[in-house]
């Protein structure tokens, strides 16, 4: 009896003990079925375990998808800003659509009756005519006749201000005549910039003048200056033996080297330089901020819907509250961006002494503000109406396409923005013409028409980003509907489940 005992004890310890052994971690196989029975969590195993094959094959596929879409997103959207640039070399280069008049008045009626045949003016003119002819890349140079401004020079720098052209290269009436008269008398009093001026504003778009436009005007000035000086000291030197040509040649050395020059004449200067963010890289902000305050005031509307020790909202008022608390939100952003160019020393209250359109105004004072008391303001609700524009652009596509494409919409939307805000959309390919509608480029122009006293076109943008406002209002009690029957039915935009 006792044997059969021992037996029995023998068996059932053999028996755990090869349990142990099967059991992956050495415990007993039998525990660990019941623990999975009764909802243990599972224990993990090796990346390439075969109860994962299809979870493996499922998550590569996924990467492949993902990976190849947000490829072809880069190649497609990023193209969009690399492609601004894209017809500026060569010998086509949209370059030319920078305009800048040649204006000859010298020895023009009502001003050739001085006796000598004009130099310095027919040598400029035809410079630029072999400049544009040259084949190579070059500003849009046009001579037109100083009857095209009623014979006077002031109207030619009121074209420029009115944005007829981007620059305009005047000679002065009696350019030559002064020349004569200079080594005639042995005048030491000549003063070269008078025979030319050179009139623009860097300030409607110091990208286009410093980086496209003043390299090139710079080469032509030295180039008409060596034309002219080379062509006007051979003429003078005819005549060296006579003593009392050597004598006023001697008095007024300038008047043979360098003999003409270019005074400049900068409208509206782009000044102080603070205003740089403003009128440029810091409106991408502005974006940045219509952007993000969609996910920081979600929170709070949908309060109103979660029935915790309340009643949910009727719907209808929960989007007459989010788009009335959106608008408000907007108002005081952007009262607070505004405050940030204020708060750099950016002239928003003192006018500049000086008013006149066509003349250069005193950087001293600052920038020339276009508004008075009132400037201020004025450019307050262009960033607001700019928000607006933006910001609800980014509202109604958040609601619609959900997480993670909100993402690449904020990049689509930059970028389509910068590349025809802070670049001549003239000098871009035809592509980007529907720039002019988007609203980016509408804050960036009236603001450096409301910093500067540009030529003004305020109306048509705040009309623009008004219509884009109205747009965008129509649409967001649709969206905010979509996104109600989403979350009902608990559509996802993204891959979630097997």
């Amino acid at each position: 009896m006792f044997d059969r005992l021992r037996k029995r004890k023998s068996d059932a310890s053999q028996q755990d003990g090869s349990s142990k052994e099967n059991s992956p971690d050495g415990r007993d196989g039998s525990n660990e079925e019941k623990g999975d029975e009764s909802g243990g969590q599972p224990q993990p195993v090796g990346f390439w375990h075969p109860s994962l094959d299809h979870v493996r094959k499922r998550a590569f596929q996924k990467w492949a998808i993902t990976t190849t879409f947000l490829m072809t997103f880069i190649l497609a959207v990023l193209s969009i800003y690399w492609g601004v640039f894209f017809h500026l070399n060569g010998p086509e280069s949209k370059i030319n659509k920078l305009v800048v008049y040649i204006v000859d008045f010298d020895g023009q009626a009502p001003y050739d009756s001085t006796g000598h045949a004009p130099i310095v003016g027919p040598a400029i003119v035809q410079l630029a005519e072999q400049t544009v002819n040259s084949g190579m890349a070059h500003l849009g140079y046009g001579s037109l006749p100083p009857s095209h401004f009623n014979n006077d020079p002031l109207q030619v720098r009121q074209a420029v201000y009115n944005w007829d052209a981007w620059a305009a290269i005047i000679i002065n009436p009696n350019a030559t005549a002064m020349l004569y008269s200079a080594i005639a008398t042995g005048n030491a009093s000549y003063d070269p910039m008078g025979a030319c001026q050179l009139v623009y504003q860097d300030s409607r778009d110091d990208t286009n003048w410093y980086d496209f436009l003043l390299p090139q005007i710079s080469m032509f000035q030295t180039q008409a200056t060596s034309m002219v000086g080379k062509m006007w000291a051979g003429m003078v030197l005819q005549n060296a033996s006579d003593p009392a040509v050597l004598a006023n040649m001697q008095a007024a050395p300038q008047a043979i080297s360098p003999a003409i020059g270019f005074s400049e004449f900068n409208l509206r200067p782009f000044y102080p330089y603070t205003s740089i963010p403003a009128v440029s890289i810091g409106l991408i902000y502005l974006i940045i901020i219509s952007f993000f305050s969609f996910s920081f005031y979600l929170p709070i509307h949908m309060q109103y819907l979660n029935p915790k020790g309340h009643p949910p909202l009727k719907f209808w008022q929960l989007i007459l509250w989010r788009y009335c608390a959106t608008m408000s939100a907007y108002l005081f952003l952007s009262l607070a961006y505004s405050f940030v160019s204020m708060a750099f020393q950016i002239n928003f209250t003192h006018a500049n002494p000086i008013t006149s359109e066509t003349q250069t105004t005193d950087i001293a004072y600052g920038n020339p503000i276009a508004y008075g008391h009132g400037t201020f303001v004025v450019y307050w609700m262009l960033n607001f109406f700019g928000m607006i524009a933006l910001g609800l652009a980014c509202e109604n596509v958040a609601m619609v396409v959900g997480q993670p494409w909100m993402g690449l919409w904020l990049i689509f939307w930059v970028i389509t923005n910068v590349s025809t805000s802070f670049y001549d959309i003239e000098i871009e390919p035809a592509f980007y013409r529907w720039g002019y509608a988007w609203p980016l480029h509408q804050v960036v122009e009236g603001s450096r028409q409301i910093l500067f006293n540009l030529h003004s076109r305020i109306g048509l943008d705040f009309g623009i980003l008004i219509a884009w406002g109205a747009v965008n209002s129509a649409l967001f009690p649709l969206t905010c509907m979509f996104q109600r029957w989403k979350t009902k039915r608990g559509v996802t935009e993204y891959f979630v489940g097997n």
